[in-house]
């Protein structure tokens, strides 16, 4: 069987404004300077904590807690006013589903969040598993959210792909012994997705489906 595991922000949907606009709404409040989402596109990755933690001054670093509490509380109101998925993402997780290829989803992002996103951006599709950021499990690049994803599987042998924008998802597929897929589309771009050891690079969601089962969407 084959299983595509596809992180969330920069891979399935564009979530960069939002995620800015919640941290900066609690800069703000605390009267921290603000960021451009260009900067946003090197702070995220790595889970809200760390999102927070790289958006305070050097200064203020002991208020991450706080700030990321601001954060979550403007982000649960806000975080599909300006998030959509990539064009063409929905047709490949269709194709992909009819050709027998389970999904799931494997992100930073606090699993809430998470959960709530994917019902809304892909209702009807199957997933495995959507798991995010929840404590005590470790965030990616640690493999657990892998391991958690294939003990829900029928058991036998799986050809297994991380499909993602970042270093920390082709770090992640990795360190869980999985092809990486790295997304050009998202927040960290081509460069650091070869840097980072991606055993294929997709331009276009379509290149996805190519590269899993070696097929393209038929119209």
């Amino acid at each position: 069987m084959k299983l595509a595991v596809f992180d969330l922000d920069g891979t399935i949907a564009d979530t960069l404004c939002d995620l800015a606009d919640a941290v900066n709404a609690g800069l703000r409040e605390m009267g921290n300077p603000e960021h451009s989402y260009e900067e946003y596109r090197y702070m995220v990755g790595n889970g809200a904590a760390k999102l927070c933690y790289r958006a305070l001054p050097d200064d203020m670093k002991g208020e991450q807690e706080h700030l990321r509490e601001l954060f979550s509380r403007y982000y649960g109101e806000h975080f599909l006013d300006k998030t959509r998925l990539y064009d063409g993402m929905a047709e490949v997780m269709r194709e992909l589903s009819e050709r027998g290829v389970l999904l799931a989803v494997a992100t930073n992002k606090p699993q809430d969040f998470a959960q709530q996103m994917i019902a809304e951006l892909l209702p009807g599709t199957d997933f495995v598993k959507v798991l995010g950021g929840c404590p005590p499990r470790p965030i990616k690049p640690d493999p657990a959210i892998i391991r958690e994803i294939t003990a829900a599987l029928p058991e036998g042998e799986v050809s297994a792909y991380m499909i993602g924008d970042s270093n920390v998802d082709m770090e992640t597929a990795y360190n869980a012994g999985m092809t990486g897929i790295g997304c050009a589309w998202g927040f960290r771009g081509r460069e650091e997705l070869e840097r980072a050891g991606a055993d294929f690079i997709a331009e276009k969601p379509e290149d996805i489906l190519a590269f899993i089962t070696d097929t393209t969407i038929m119209n």
